[in-house]
């Protein structure tokens, strides 16, 4: 990637022409008092609370979209992850301006230029983005052609478009570039949008190619790795070995005296050096390596006890669901403990970013995933206003949750600081990121459930103990760079995220109809580990947790486990999903020796996509290997942008799933980390793929739309240790199962 990357001087000469996105609103004091003490689930500040999707945080109409001679350009606060959903939003756009996507520019997170949409997280990019541009574009839509019918003194219900040309019953024709003079677009969105039949629908429910695949499998620059810059430095910092060390002795002098160092940044326990070409960069952080002396450090626990040290660590009680009143037991029962190790998002490429300070404004290229909270903790770090400071979106390779990504751009940002005009790219090494990356929380969960006199669920008590899952920037304090400098930055407070959207106590309450239901979280403020978001959150073993409870229950009853799981359930799509995958799998199966079948359910956070999934598998007598055999699933997220892009992410969160439910933990004792590399952290391997996946989409024209990338995880999780219960004839409820097996 050059210099005349398009991330960078397209969006310069889009400035530079004139054109000024207001994407904020400047609003007179005291005119939405009350809507300034909210905020949206992903921390962003609620203007219009009656608006849909992210209209609520970003009201104004030209916040999303402009229009002019030189095209249309579409402007999100999302970013493209590896889902697909930078096309899946142009689909959008496009369906509801009615022009090709071709016609239009799609500008994702830059603080310059784009909406604060807080954080692509929690399967909301097209769920909150995605139902504002859906809602946006149709208004200006409508906007243009009310502005062609008042100059052709003609009624707008007369008037179509076609490829950004409006067309009246005379012949006439007018671009939305002409239209678009008479119009402006600085106006709130309005509550109700122009209606548009779903059958009418030309993009929204068709596969386009992705945007994003052609550069990343033609070894083209896809990455913000791949981004060069003219003159650009290379850095590479120095992390002591374990949080919580302070610095004793460092030679700066003999690293700076290496061939090709710029420079050698020491300020209190943080170290960097910077040099002209990347291989000078790594000889010289290897070097500062040897040299540095650190003394103390934080104590890590053992890993055996994790889970017992997790109930004694000082914790926030906070009562979840408390509904209806238990009764006297008079049916069979169940209770069990689960537990989660520690797992590594375990990035493929590791994290990087790129600085440039130039004339009192910092530039940084980052793979965040929340580009406005980013420049808000990068400015309070290094002491700039917030608007000197401008974070672009440039994708990384892997994420899918708070990795190192925010942190690398801290690096940079600090690092680019002392160099003023030079452009500073910083490039984590592997043993750095599974270091100094938060971890998903290892997480202890504990189930009671009881059955009444006829087979139905009565009571339901559930408890977990869970680290932060969100740690997100909200502060200088939560960058790691900010911790280690001589006046280091404090933490804010953990604060989970509250329900319906959880944070490890996501989908801890059990959609399944109870007497009565008690679900507590136990927040541990005091952590052995850096913990924060990563895909799914909670879900992942809560839902693995409640479906063990119901195939156990279910057994208790006499009960096939998917009729008893339908008896209990009164939302009609979640009986489709769970009705289609049981005929699709061919339920009840034929069991076989050694040979397990296992289903489950859940709907993502109890408000968003609904999934079922079943699955086979093989347990080899001898060896105790798991090969998974069949994978057969139901996804309804409501109105289907892209199949493929959903089918791709239902079959990735299979995959993704299968790793962390059999094999992932982070391996680690009192003396450290030994999951620094992959030969430390096993992963799932190609031999151990599915042998066969099969997907099946309930699309629900017009609905709204639900999110994908999520809902996945934590259904696969469950069927997998249903399945291999039934194979084995044992109930396996410590991940990673196939450590649970081998230490029995």
């Amino acid at each position: 990637m050059t210099a005349k990357a398009e991330v960078d001087l397209r969006r310069r000469a889009f400035l530079r022409d004139g054109a000024l996105l207001v994407a904020f609103s400047l609003l007179p004091a005291g005119r939405f008092a009350v809507a300034d003490t909210e905020v949206d689930t992903l921390g962003t500040q609620v203007l219009a609370p009656q608006l849909a999707g992210s209209l609520r945080t970003n009201p104004y109409l030209d916040a999303w979209i402009r229009i002019d001679a030189s095209g249309i350009i579409v402007y999100t606060g999302k970013v493209e992850l590896g889902t697909g959903v930078k096309t899946a939003l142009l689909q959008i756009a496009a369906e509801r301006l009615e022009v090709q996507p071709t016609a239009i520019t799609l500008l994702t997170a830059d603080t310059a230029l784009t909406p604060n949409e807080g954080y692509t997280a929690g399967s909301h990019s097209i769920f909150d983005s995605g139902t504002a541009l859906y809602n946006a574009a149709a208004q200006v839509r409508q906007l243009l052609l009310a502005a062609a019918a008042h100059h052709w003194a003609i009624g707008p219900e007369h008037l179509t478009t076609e490829n950004a040309v409006i067309h009246g019953p005379a012949g006439q024709r007018m671009s939305y570039a002409e239209a678009v003079a008479e119009v402006d677009l600085h106006r709130y969105a309005q509550t109700e949008s122009p209606s548009m039949p779903a059958a009418d629908f030309r993009l929204i429910g068709h596969s386009l190619p992705r945007l994003d695949i052609p550069a990343k499998v033609s070894g083209g620059a896809a990455f913000v790795q791949d981004l060069r810059l003219p003159g650009m430095l290379h850095a590479r910092v120095i992390r002591p070995p374990r949080p919580g060390c302070t610095l004793h002795a460092f030679d700066a002098a003999a690293v700076g005296q290496l061939a090709g160092v710029v420079q050698v940044i020491q300020d209190g326990n943080y170290l960097a050096v910077v040099a002209g070409d990347e291989w000078q960069a790594i000889k010289a952080m290897r070097r500062g390596y040897e040299l540095a002396q650190w003394n103390g450090g934080d104590a890590l626990p053992d890993a055996g006890g994790i889970h017992e040290l997790l109930k004694r660590l000082p914790a926030r009680r906070y009562p979840i669901s408390h509904q209806g009143t238990p009764t006297a037991q008079v049916g069979p029962s169940y209770q069990a403990r689960a537990t989660k190790q520690y797992l590594l998002h375990g990035s493929i490429g590791p994290s990087c970013a790129v600085a440039w300070l130039q004339d009192g404004t910092l530039t940084v290229w980052t793979h965040t995933q929340g580009v406005f909270p980013l420049r808000a903790g990068i400015a309070e770090m290094v002491g700039l206003a917030p608007e000197r400071v401008r974070c672009i979106h440039t994708e990384g390779s892997g994420c899918y949750g708070h990795n190192g990504a925010d942190d690398a751009a801290a690096d940079a940002a600090l690092i680019a600081m002392r160099l003023p005009g030079q452009p500073v790219r910083v490039q984590w090494m592997r043993e750095q990121e599974n270091l100094w990356e938060p971890y998903s929380s290892a997480m202890l969960t504990q189930t009671q459930a009881s059955l009444d006199g006829q087979g139905r669920l009565q009571d339901w008590r559930y408890e977990l103990w869970t680290t932060p899952h969100n740690e997100r920037i909200v502060n200088a304090g939560r960058l790691i760079p900010a911790r280690l400098l001589a006046k280091p930055f404090v933490s804010a407070p953990s604060v989970p995220i509250a329900q319906p959207e959880g944070d490890g106590d996501r989908n801890a309450v059990p959609l399944y109809t109870t007497a009565s239901t008690r679900v507590d979280m136990n927040f541990v403020t005091q952590m052995p580990f850096r913990t924060s978001a990563m895909r799914s959150l909670g879900a992942h073993i809560n839902i693995f947790a409640i479906e063990a409870c119901i195939d156990e229950l279910a057994a208790r009853a006499g009960i096939d486990p998917v009729a008893f799981r339908l008896a209990h359930l009164a939302d009609p799509r979640a009986r489709a999903v769970i009705e289609r995958t049981r005929d699709a799998f061919g339920w009840p199966p034929q069991q076989a020796p050694g040979s397990g079948t296992g289903f489950a359910f859940a709907r993502y956070k109890n408000i968003m996509g609904y999934c079922a999934i079943a699955v086979q598998l093989q347990v080899h007598p001898q060896t105790g290997d798991i090969q998974v055999q069949r994978v057969v699933t139901a996804v309804d997220v409501g109105q289907i942008v892209s199949p493929d892009g959903l089918r791709n992410q239902v079959e990735g969160g299979i995959v993704q799933s299968m790793s962390w439910t059999l094999y992932e933990a982070v391996d680690y004792d009192p003396a450290g980390v030994r999951s620094y590399d992959w030969s430390g952290y096993p992963i799932l391997r190609f031999p151990q793929l599915p042998g066969r996946v099969e997907v099946h989409l309930l699309d629900q024209p017009g609905q709204p739309f639900l999110g994908a990338a999520e809902i996945v995880q934590g259904p696969m999780a469950a069927a997998l240790g249903n399945a291999l219960a039934a194979a084995t004839g044992r109930r396996w409820l410590n991940l990673p199962l196939t450590r649970s097996a081998q230490d029995a």
